[in-house]
């Protein structure tokens, strides 16, 4: 065992014995995400490095405290990428906080969430021990996949040592159109053209103008652009423009208070609003300092759920869980860490 994992151990193993709760945390890029921060420091950042990259495999394996850069870099020398866009909020997360968050960028829609990339992953539990999920092929991941369910769990189940994820090649041309819609015109319109076969791998609606970035081989993008029409938008300025949404520079991610709707792409835009719209639809970011209670409920009669991104927390940061999801999570928590020293009430505020 390397000698940064075994320290890492040794202090998980002292907090079990201690009953001490452990707030694990890479680069702290995420501080923000989550209910709370609560117990003694455990920095992952030097349990790092690239263990395993074969280009012809489509397969990155890394430890926990590897930077996002890294991998990129690593990648982008072979003409490969992380389909999902993870964000790094204008600084360099780890690929273990990337994971535990488990949040996508605008290519999200098209290519998949981050659990769809998760081939497998080595846990640091409570115990000490360190369990193995999953592998570096898709047919290796049969049963309870527990690699994928530690995407979004903010480390409440023990500490993500290493994952193995699916790479893709990038793709050979990109280019992104603009249209003028308002925001109803603009969902309709995404959703219409999300039922056609064209090379779309992102879609943003803001301020009255909505983006289409397409990817694929220039013989596509240049069809697309023939079926789609629109303003051709500057190669530098269509890549400054997802760059500001993948990682939240964007000056309307500043709002005091901001939420996070998550909804079935043709929610209709009343009653819920929304400044920004990417997803096809699908998730609408709204300012608004509205009662929690009354926005939560309008967005659930449309059959979604609303996350406060943003402002002061009088109200849980994530839409409220069914008690049966609730309790599926109790049991899930109790089985992999029943003292509670994981990360307690990162993810709900009593778990």
């Amino acid at each position: 065992m390397e000698a940064s994992l075994a320290e890492l151990r040794d202090r998980i193993v002292s907090a079990q014995r201690a009953r001490t709760p452990l707030q694990l945390r890479g680069a702290g890029t995420k501080d923000f995400f989550g209910e709370r921060l609560v117990g003694e420091l455990l920095d992952t950042r030097a349990h790092a490095g690239i263990v395993s990259y074969e280009p012809s495999e489509l397969v990155i394996s890394a430890r926990c405290g590897t930077p996002l850069s890294e991998i990129e870099r690593v990648l982008g020398q072979n003409g490969q990428f992380l389909a999902f866009e993870p964000p790094s909020f204008g600084a360099d997360p780890t690929i273990g906080g990337v994971v535990a968050a488990g949040l996508s960028g605008p290519r999200r829609a098209s290519a998949g969430a981050v659990r769809d990339y998760v081939l497998g992953a080595h846990l640091l539990g409570a115990s000490g021990e360190l369990l193995r999920f999953g592998g570096q092929v898709m047919k290796n991941v049969a049963g309870f996949d527990v690699s994928r369910l530690l995407c979004g769990s903010l480390g409440i189940l023990g500490l993500i040592a290493e994952v193995s994820l699916k790479v893709l090649p990038r793709p050979r041309a990109e280019t992104t159109l603009a249209f003028e819609f308002d925001a109803s015109n603009a969902v309709a319109q995404f959703n219409r053209w999300a039922g056609r076969p064209l090379p779309i791998s992102a879609t943003a609606w803001h301020a009255g103008r909505a983006c289409v970035r397409l990817s694929g081989a220039d013989s596509a993008l240049r069809a697309a652009r023939c079926a789609l029409g629109g303003e051709a938008v500057d190669d530098a300025v269509a890549a400054a423009w997802w760059r500001s949404l993948r990682d939240q520079t964007h000056t309307l991610f500043n709002s005091a208070q901001l939420w996070r709707l998550s909804l079935p792409s043709t929610a209709p835009m009343a009653p819920l609003g929304g400044e920004l719209i990417e997803w096809s639809g699908a998730l609408r970011w709204v300012h608004s300092d509205a009662a929690a209670a009354g926005i939560r409920v309008a967005v659930a009669e449309q059959g979604g759920t609303a996350m406060l991104w943003r402002g002061p927390r009088d109200a849980p940061m994530f839409h409220p869980l069914p008690p049966a999801s609730l309790g599926l999570h109790r049991r899930l928590k109790l089985q992999f860490d029943p003292h509670g020293i994981f990360n307690a009430g990162r993810l709900i505020a009593d778990l």
